[in-house]
């Protein structure tokens, strides 16, 4: 749910000995300096020359500790970074998303990513996707929207949301005052767009079986084309998800929605109502997030 803010202490490439035949290990660019032999006032003994053997040690050791670095700066090793941006049992908090390798999710319910790791990572992934379902247009049609409820919600509260739902976008006053016709539809010659874009989620209670987890996005909502009195605009939200594990997967057993954080907008020109129309037809909205 922007995601280079970490500084990468690997070594590069140039660790060692640097192309500058003037630079000494590591770069520093120090010469040695040869003192006078000592005197009466000055009773300082020459240092003893080192001898080849004594500086390909070193050399040695720096190599093995630049390797020791970067091997422990690559992540490989310990369970807990199985999972990309995954913390530690118990800990909240943001995580950047990290490649591993590993398939996120096994499976999917219609077109709803299912099948979440049981872990802090999985959590906040389902309620990414669950974001990108629950705003998306597909909540505007009755069947879509009860398949929707039938897989994001827990089973407990699922039959209580979806009439809850129902009695909500089958209100006509409310279809009509954002555009749409009765049964949900826009008006001929119009485009309806509803779509969640998550930019960061945030873990903010975790335990084995349930999570609390926090998804900040924008939404692009309203009617594209000519003519359109409900034009296309965006507004920015965090909903907070209570999720459990049941059944082999979360699922959200309630939430709650607040406005922002909205950041300051360019000042770039709005597209017409033609480009967006066209926009909206020609990209399709993301079906996975995280």
């Amino acid at each position: 749910m922007s995601p280079g803010d970490e500084h990468d202490y690997r070594p590069t490439d140039r660790g060692g000995r640097t192309d500058d035949p003037y630079s000494t290990l590591g770069g520093t660019r120090q010469t040695r300096t040869r003192l006078p032999d000592s005197d009466a006032g000055h009773p300082q003994a020459r240092r003893p020359a080192r001898n080849s053997r004594s500086l390909v040690m070193i050399v040695g050791v720096v190599v093995l500790l630049i390797a020791a670095i970067a091997f422990a700066n690559r992540g490989g090793g310990s369970d807990d970074d199985a999972s990309p941006g995954a913390k530690g049992r118990g800990s909240t908090g943001s995580a950047p998303t990290a490649a591993t390798g590993t398939k996120p999710v096994q499976g999917k319910d219609g077109t709803i990513a299912s099948g979440f790791a049981h872990d802090e990572q999985g959590a906040q992934s389902a309620a990414a996707n669950y974001s990108v379902a629950l705003v998306s247009d597909g909540m505007f049609d009755q069947t879509r929207r009860k398949e929707i409820s039938e897989a994001v919600y827990a089973p407990a509260v699922a039959s209580t949301r979806q009439a809850d739902l129902d009695r909500i976008y089958s209100d006509e006053s409310f279809l009509r005052s954002i555009g749409l016709e009765p049964d949900g539809k826009a008006p001929q010659g119009l485009t309806f767009i509803s779509r969640a874009n998550p930019v960061g989620t945030k873990m903010e209670k975790y335990s084995e079986d349930t999570a609390t987890v926090a998804v900040w996005y924008s939404a692009l909502f309203g009617l594209a084309g000519e003519g359109s009195k409900n034009p296309v605009s965006e507004s920015w939200y965090t909903t907070t998800y209570e999720l459990r594990w049941v059944g082999g997967d979360w699922k959200i057993t309630d939430f709650h929605q607040e406005d922002g954080p909205v950041p300051v907008g360019r000042d770039q020109a709005a597209s017409s109502a033609e480009e967006m129309a066209d926009a909206v037809q020609q990209f399709g909205g993301f079906t996975y997030a995280r």
